[in-house]
């Protein structure tokens, strides 16, 4: 039997110093021992072949493209070649051809007409071919680093081809070399294809250049996320909460961030880096193919850092689990674990994130918006949905609300906290308001009503009845109507905002107040909600719905009370007043609200729509609707309450309207009466009560009614008293008597006085009084 032959490689092999320096590298990682020769040279070979193979078969693809563009290029060029070359001689025998009868300019502007745009149309295709072929050979030859740096970084792991210990510092740095190549090849590709896209003709080629990177970052994104869990394992993280206490104050947990020292710190570091690298090309190439470049967007989710609050969470989760039923001990401890580690955090990794060039990214608000993300999945999953399912029941209810009004209120107190953490990075000179509108991005746990528009409205319901409760409960209270506070315990209102005139200038009741108040707890309930139109629903639902039950409260109150022309009462004066009062300032303060930023942007957001229809006019108040209602409720129980007036005084003056108009009949009836000694003048008998009731009524309105409106109200009155008395003929019987003419004028002077304490001129308001009487004074002299 023969023997076969001897193997020729083994024949064949080079001599060490034949071998590069890369060579030799190479084979002492991958064969330090014989054993490995035996065992790691098969595998090796294998995959080494295998992937020489797909390499020689992607060059022979590209070769077989290369020669075909070539060879349609080199056409292209020969018919360009023939072009200038027919050109070169038209232009050299130019002189002949023109000298004979003119035919020579019609074949000059057959070539400068035709031949050369044609011409220049052709160079222009050749070179567009010339810059496709050399753009897709640069993509290839990027997108063929990026798939060996990742084939080689991923093949680090399984075994195949090199070992997965950390512990092996140059194992390590090989496969972190591996990783920046590919971050760097990635750069550099999207660099060249937003070159690319500025050619809408090569979106094929874009196309097929993002299908071979979306299918690479697959494979290298999971893996660099591993890698970097892994690292954080070693480091320490995430600390143990087993001996955590919340009932009690420790002291703050060890951050292993913190104490990393030497290679771990280093290695982490670089970690850090390399997938906060990764993760700002991720970004670059989702904007670019959504179009959102032009977005001003300030993400501030960052891997790494999720990454970190992914142990936590699991741990968090148990001790979650186990205080459902408290739910105070579930935000302590999310409270807590945040504020131990943001130091931490801020010191550790903004200056990586600094180093890494992420400009709009802070460690802090990173931190805080992935706490805040896992105490939010939490309450959503598991107290949240309960009590929803729970509240259509109708014997749970009642139970629900209270459990739900809890937790709202523990999830505003958290969101306030966490904004506080956050507050050190804000301006100096920003408002609170500012500093909540700028953090409360993704730093509240409101955001889960955002995306449950069913909840929100369950939370809108709920709100609203314990709204209107609290206002029944004031509305019990004697002292409700009442404007004086002096007197007994006050009903507590909250005073710190949009103070421009108070509800003392007003004259407006204690119950006014109180319902601002509630309205103003709806809206600051919402406050940290960090999108704009859950936030404008969540309004409109509580607290615009919660001022028109209070408007419908205001008008009950008018109706209830009945002034009429024969015996106003002067409580039901008061009470009216007071609704007045109420709305107006109200009203007031719905204005100063509507005029606030926030107010204004939820506005601009609610008329988006419309605001793109040009023909039609939008009103940009917030409160709109309910300052018109509030207006025209104040308005019309003015308006009652003067046409009261005027009628009772018609009443009660009618004896003395009739008595005048016949006063040659009988004059001896209007015995006269002495007036104040200041006027020195005598007033009709008839006329007292009238003017008498008007004075009381006057200076009980001028007592309860707000400034503004009592102001309204007196000139409406002066008016529609000199109407009335122009429009009654009551000077018929007294043209031919002086003595009518000058007991009219002297009941007139009495009537002007009643009005003497709100102006100096009050005839002024009676111009046709005033002429009347300066007829009547005419006629007295003529005879």
């Amino acid at each position: 039997m023969e023997h076969p032959p001897s193997s020729s490689p083994c024949s064949c092999l080079p001599k060490p110093s034949d071998l590069s320096d890369n060579q030799v590298r190479f084979l002492n990682e991958k064969f330090q021992t014989h054993q490995d020769l035996v065992h790691k040279a098969p595998p090796l070979h294998t995959s080494l072949r295998t992937h020489s193979s797909l390499l020689d078969s992607h060059l022979q693809h590209l070769k077989s493209t290369l020669s075909h563009l070539t060879v349609s290029w080199i056409r292209r060029s020969f018919s360009a070649k023939t072009n200038l070359h027919n050109l070169d001689i038209s232009l050299q025998n130019l002189s002949l051809v023109t000298s004979q009868g003119g035919s020579g300019w019609k074949k000059l502007q057959k070539v400068l007409g035709t031949e050369l745009p044609q011409l220049a149309k052709e160079v222009k295709g050749i070179e567009n071919i010339r810059s496709y072929l050399e753009t897709t050979l640069q993509l290839e030859a990027l997108v063929g680093d990026l798939e060996d740096a990742v084939f080689c970084f991923v093949n680090s792991h399984s075994g195949k081809m090199f070992s997965a210990m950390l512990s092996n510092s140059s194992n390590y740095e090989t496969k972190q070399e591996k990783l920046l190549q590919a971050i760097k090849a990635l750069n550099d590709l999207e660099v060249l294809v937003g070159l690319v896209k500025l050619r809408p003709q090569w979106h094929h080629l874009l196309k097929s250049v993002d299908d071979r990177v979306d299918k690479t970052l697959a494979i290298l994104r999971p893996q660099v996320i591993a890698d970097h869990r892994a690292l954080l394992a070693s480091v320490g993280w995430p600390p143990k909460l087993s001996a955590l206490k919340i009932e009690s104050e420790l002291s703050g947990l060890p951050n292993p961030l913190v104490l990393m020292q030497g290679e771990k710190r280093k290695s982490y570091s670089d970690s850090f880096l390399a997938l906060c690298a990764l993760q700002h090309i991720q970004t670059r190439r989702e904007n670019r193919q959504l179009n959102l470049s032009g977005q001003k967007e300030c993400i501030i989710q960052l891997w790494a850092i999720d990454e970190m609050v992914s142990p936590i969470a699991s741990r968090m989760e148990y001790h979650f689990s186990k205080w459902v039923d408290q739910p105070e001990f579930i935000f302590e401890l999310a409270y807590k674990i945040t504020r131990d580690f943001i130091v931490g955090v801020d010191d550790v990794l903004q200056p990586l994130i600094d180093r890494a060039r992420l400009v709009s990214y802070s460690a802090k608000e990173a931190w805080v918006s992935s706490m805040v993300q896992l105490l939010s999945e939490f309450l959503s999953k598991r107290i949240f949905s309960s009590l929803a399912k729970r509240y259509k029941e109708k014997q749970m209810k009642s139970e629900v609300i209270l459990s739900w009004l809890h937790l709202i209120d523990l999830i505003v107190l958290f969101d306030k906290r966490i904004q506080s953490l956050l507050s050190s990075e804000t301006s100096l000179f920003s408002t609170d308001l500012d500093r909540v509108e700028s953090l409360s991005g993704n730093t509240s746990v409101l955001m889960i009503f955002g995306n449950r528009p069913d909840w929100l409205k369950i939370w809108a319901k709920i709100e609203l009845k314990n709204g209107c409760n609290k206002l029944k409960t004031d509305l019990k209270d004697e002292r409700a109507w009442t404007v004086d506070g002096k007197e007994g315990a006050e009903l507590p209102f909250d005073t710190q905002h949009f103070l421009i005139s108070t509800r003392e200038d007003h004259k407006a009741p204690l119950i006014a107040e109180s319902a601002l108040r509630i309205t103003w707890e709806m809206v600051e309930r919402c406050q940290t909600m960090p999108v704009i139109l859950p936030r404008l629903q969540f309004i409109r639902l509580t607290a615009v719905r919660f001022l028109w039950y209070f408007f419908k409260v205001l008008l009950v109150q008018c109706k209830r009370t009945e002034i009429t022309p024969d015996n106003p009462d002067d409580e039901a004066l008061v009470r009216v007043c007071g609704s007045i009062n109420a709305a107006k300032y109200i009203e007031l303060r719905l204005r100063q609200w509507s005029d606030d930023v926030n107010f204004l942007e939820m506005k601009l957001a609610e008329n988006e729509p419309s605001i793109r229809r040009k023909d039609k006019k939008t009103d940009i108040n917030f409160f709109g609707e309910e300052i018109q209602s509030l207006s025209e409720l104040a308005t019309n129980w003015l308006m009652e309450i003067i046409s009261v007036l005027l009628h009772q005084f018609e009443i009660l003056s009618w004896e003395y309207v009739q008595k005048m108009k016949h006063y040659d009949q009988q004059p001896e009836d209007l015995a006269p009466v002495e007036a104040s000694g200041a006027m020195d003048l005598t007033i009709s008998v008839d006329f007292v009560e009238p003017l008498d009731a008007l004075r009381c009524h006057l200076i009980l309105l001028r007592m309860t009614l707000n400034a503004t409106d009592f102001l309204d109200l007196w000139r409406s009155l002066a008016e529609g008293l000199d109407h009335f008395i122009s429009r009654s003929n009551i000077t018929c019987g007294i043209h031919f008597f002086d003595r009518g003419i000058n007991q009219f004028e002297t009941d007139m002077q009495a009537l002007f006085s009643i009005f003497q304490p709100f102006c100096v001129r009050p005839e002024a308001f009676f111009p046709s009084t005033i002429e009347i009487m300066k007829v009547l004074k005419m006629k007295k002299r003529k005879r």
